[in-house]
């Protein structure tokens, strides 16, 4: 078992490169023979930001889909089995692996350390056509829609959403103090990296005042700025559709960045339950899921911190 063991440490290291809300990293690994059980860890939730755990599951589903990939560069197959015991509603998928030649899926692994969130504007330019569509099938291989917004008026009305999602959620205290929670001192391995020295005061004024107006004002500005917006979206909205969404973001994130765009977030309209319904009708045809920005970037990434694999990694066990 240590050859496997080491195999099975060596994916999940390339898994654990997924985006999640405020860098939460909220999953957790299973080892098994010739298996690897992905598992939501609930203890990383966000209570007021995301109630439901519908982003900690997309979160999970970009891993699961670093995971295949990575599995396909080493020259496993990677089968996936999602929510396999209806019994334990944590255990998101369990994947089993064969020895298989490398399937052109592989190329796209290498992108996975290369990927990075921006949170600042990105170069001025349109993006392609071709690119477009190529994100489009991205997010179509594993159930998902991508869906660009491409009139000007559509881009103001999620926009507009945007910064009224920002403004319920500055108001409210507990999603505040849940924020100031995660901002976290450089080498923690996790959350929202700030300077340690400032680390307190930035708490101390997140919690104690509604920054609402000026957020929102600067989101709206980088949703109507942004050289490609689009919803990600899936037909239902139950907990595999979470699984299958965050596969599809995770798919079209590393198409991009083959073609040299990074991503940005603006989930607020999703994120707070009474403007999910008002993006469905004007831009998106099924349930939103992620509202993601693209384009290229202007400056250097900072690469997020990652928890280190035994953190999130279990014993094995027969």
């Amino acid at each position: 078992m240590n050859a496997w063991n080491e195999t099975a440490r060596g994916l999940i290291g390339r898994e654990a490169r997924a985006p999640s809300s405020h860098n939460t990293q909220p999953w957790r690994f299973r080892v098994r023979e010739s298996a690897i059980e992905l598992y939501a860890d609930r203890k990383r939730a966000l209570p007021a930001n995301d109630p439901k755990d519908r982003e900690l599951v997309i979160s999970c589903g970009c891993a699961l889909l670093n995971l295949r990939l990575a599995a396909a560069e080493a020259g496993l197959a990677a089968s996936p089995r999602l929510l396999p015991e209806a019994d334990a509603p944590d255990l998101l998928a369990r994947v089993t692996f064969v020895t298989q030649a490398q399937s052109d899926e592989a190329s796209l692994a290498q992108w996975i350390d290369k990927r990075s969130t921006c949170r600042n504007h990105f170069a001025s330019g349109e993006i392609r056509a071709s690119i477009v569509k190529e994100l489009a099938r991205a997010a179509e291989m594993e159930g998902a829609q991508f869906e660009p917004i491409l009139s000007e008026e559509a881009r103001k009305a999620a926009a507009g959403l945007v910064a009224e999602g920002d403004a319920a959620q500055w108001k409210d205290p507990n999603w505040r103090r849940e924020l100031a929670e995660w901002m976290r001192p450089g080498g923690r391995g996790d959350g929202l990296t700030v300077n340690a020295w400032a680390a307190p005061v930035a708490r101390a004024l997140i919690r104690a005042f509604d920054m609402g107006e000026k957020i929102g004002a600067k989101d709206r500005e980088l949703a109507e700025s942004a050289p490609l917006l689009a919803v990600l979206s899936t037909k239902s909205d139950a907990p595999a559709d979470w699984i299958r969404a965050g596969q599809a973001l995770q798919r079209t994130l590393l198409t991009g960045c083959r073609h040299g765009l990074q991503a940005g977030y603006l989930n607020q309209p999703i994120q707070v339950s009474l403007l999910r319904p008002r993006l469905q009708s004007p831009v998106s045809a099924g349930f939103p899921q992620i509202i993601l920005r693209m384009g290229r970037r202007l400056e250097a990434p900072r690469t997020a911190p990652r928890r280190a694999p035994e953190e999130v990694i279990e014993p094995y066990t027969p």
